[in-house]
């Protein structure tokens, strides 16, 4: 862990550590008790997510011969990374790449098609956001969460813009001239040729089909979160419509987007939990009952994947 993603986590610990203690643990741990019965309808409805954002970024791709178990594995095991490892959310992407030239994609495509989806999944998730924005905006006569709210969107939309502007100012060539020094010094990393990312990007990106049909994917993914928020409320006693699920789930995860940086998004998605379902009537303690049955959910979900990309790495030899 570098020493900006171990600062990071530590922040997140430490603003964790204080909405705890201002909530109080046991109410949390006794919410958490009462509703640990829906983790596992929590994590079937993610891994239909998780399914979906794999034909997603297979879309990305341009099917690159992959099948849907293959760009499952591969999605599956990058969310675990990103789930369970102490990085930032990136390694993830690192060791799905990898999962991917291990089942013969070329490595700069397995490139080129990961960075689309990244950014395609962003996309979306800020359409999501504004999405559960405008549905807030119309039910709720309070506007004091418009700030914070409008503050990520602002924060994710320009991220979003400045890396599709940098990679058309060919950030990318820097990266494949850099790469390419890399592999002249490392014979290791001689298999891996990243020469031409900049074109292949840019040529799925043309592909208007594949993209169109990533972006539909993307967002009913993400949608499907809705049904995960509404069970896990439900069995803590606070029943809330799909719609307002809807909210809870877009603004949330908007927030947990915007923690990137911070392994885990730790404290981060606590925050957006405790502050989104207060809009609905839900008191703190029960948000973040809601935050640890997702971080259950992950663990219940990511560890598997973890245990299989072991598996798959010893049995098949790396490119």
């Amino acid at each position: 862990m570098s020493w900006r993603s171990a600062a990071a986590f530590a922040a997140g610990c430490a603003a964790l550590a204080w909405i705890v203690s201002t909530v109080g643990l046991a109410n949390i741990a006794r919410d958490v008790a009462l509703a640990g019965w829906a983790i596992p309808a929590m994590a079937a409805v993610h891994l239909v997510q998780l399914f979906i954002s794999a034909l997603a970024w297979r879309a990305a791709l341009g099917g690159a011969g992959l099948t849907p178990r293959g760009i499952f594995l591969a999605r599956w095991v990058r969310e675990g990374v990103n789930s369970l490892l102490p990085v930032a959310q990136i390694g993830g992407q690192v060791v799905g790449v990898r999962v991917l030239v291990r089942q013969g994609v070329a490595p700069v495509l397995a490139v080129a098609g990961t960075i689309l989806d990244l950014m395609v999944e962003a996309g979306t998730l800020l359409l999501l956001t504004l999405a559960g924005m405008a549905v807030l905006l119309a039910a709720s006569d309070s506007k004091a969460w418009l700030a914070w709210v409008s503050g990520g969107v602002v924060l994710t939309g320009l991220g979003v813009a400045g890396f599709v502007l940098a990679q058309r100012l060919g950030m990318l060539r820097l990266a494949e001239k850099a790469f390419g020094r890399l592999a002249a010094a490392l014979p290791s990393m001689s298999a891996w040729s990243l020469e031409g990312l900049h074109a292949k990007l840019m040529a799925r990106q043309a592909d208007g089909r594949g993209m169109l049909h990533a972006v539909w994917l993307h967002i009913v993914s993400w949608a499907l979160g809705t049904a995960e928020v509404w069970v896990a409320l439900a069995a803590l006693g606070h029943g809330v419509s799909l719609l307002d699920g809807f909210v809870i789930e877009s603004l949330a995860m908007a927030a947990r987007g915007a923690g990137f940086a911070v392994p885990g998004a730790l404290g981060v998605q606590e925050g957006g939990f405790v502050l989104v379902c207060g809009l609905f009537g839900v008191p703190a303690e029960s948000a973040l009952a809601l935050s640890v049955l997702k971080r259950v959910r992950e663990v219940v979900v990511a560890m598997p994947a973890l245990l299989a990309w072991k598996m798959v790495a010893a049995r098949v030899p790396a490119i």
